[in-house]
């Protein structure tokens, strides 16, 4: 919980999310490759996407890991909410030539379903190759 002296406004802030080990091979794999690959091929930053996705819980519930409360008062506020409630996963990317999607997670009869791996995998793949 902090505090902003000069608007006099509480708020509260995520934490960050700690680096594991078990990982640093891949991260020293990258710092050797990326350089490489900026020198030989002039145009590299233009073929880096940054994506994400987003849930969206359509009862109107917010995610608290997810958000910002500003307030005059110290935001000490339970919100109750469904322990499964239905959602909408949105993904979008951005590159040096724009944004690319939104892409929303549905299956042929147009509900939403739950992400995975395989149909993370599914959707970039044909995402790219439509």
């Amino acid at each position: 919980m902090y505090y902003s002296i000069d608007i006099n406004f509480f708020y509260s802030k995520d934490n960050l999310v700690a680096l594991h080990f078990k990982y640093d091979q891949a991260r020293r794999r990258f710092v050797e490759w990326a350089p490489n690959e900026i020198a030989v091929v002039p145009d590299f930053h233009k073929r880096i996407l940054f994506s994400d996705e987003a849930h969206f819980w359509l009862n109107g519930y917010v995610n608290k890991q997810n958000c910002r409360i500003w307030s005059e008062a110290n935001p000490q506020v339970y919100v109750e909410a469904p322990l499964h409630p239905e959602k909408l996963t949105v993904w979008c990317a951005l590159w040096a030539g724009g944004m690319i999607g939104p892409y929303f997670f549905k299956n042929h009869e147009g509900h939403n379903f739950t992400v995975n791996g395989d149909r993370y995998r599914a959707m970039i793949t044909n995402f790219f190759h439509s």
